[in-house]
């Protein structure tokens, strides 16, 4: 497990893009953090990272939004999910098997979705701009 900590959004997402370059074809990524902690800028660093050039939103109504190019992004968004049983009914599992890396916000409303082989990334707000990032299930220098 690594802590880093963010004073800005650009520095959330540069965390974001450093995850992304050392990340396999077929990652999870298991997002935790409150509203407007920063999941999303550090999945906008994730898709720069992945040399994507795409515009980066919340798919908080939409759920997934997909990101494509020499490496594919599946953004998820669980606020509105019910449950894992609703996430596969979107077809998780087809997701998975694309070798596409996955970040899921809003992971707890899925946990049992995961296979126990996930990226996780806890975003904790500090206070104003300052952020604590804990990054767990791979090695970031």
């Amino acid at each position: 497990m690594a802590e880093f900590f963010s004073s800005s959004e650009e520095e959330t997402e540069a965390l974001g893009a450093r995850l992304a370059a050392v990340l396999p074809g077929g990652s999870v990524v298991a997002m935790y953090g409150d509203l407007g902690a920063g999941k999303t800028a550090f999945v906008r660093g994730m898709a720069r990272g992945m040399g994507l050039s795409c515009r980066v939103s919340s798919p908080t109504f939409t759920i997934v939004n997909e990101y494509l190019g020499e490496r594919d992004l599946i953004h998820f968004d669980m606020y509105r999910i019910g449950g894992a049983d609703e996430l596969f009914d979107i077809g998780w599992e087809d997701y998975l098997n694309r070798g596409a890396v996955c970040a899921v916000e809003w992971s707890e409303n899925v946990a049992d979705a995961f296979f126990g082989d996930e990226i996780v990334v806890r975003i904790e707000k500090l206070g104003g701009t300052r952020r604590k990032i804990t990054v767990e299930g791979v090695e970031l220098c």
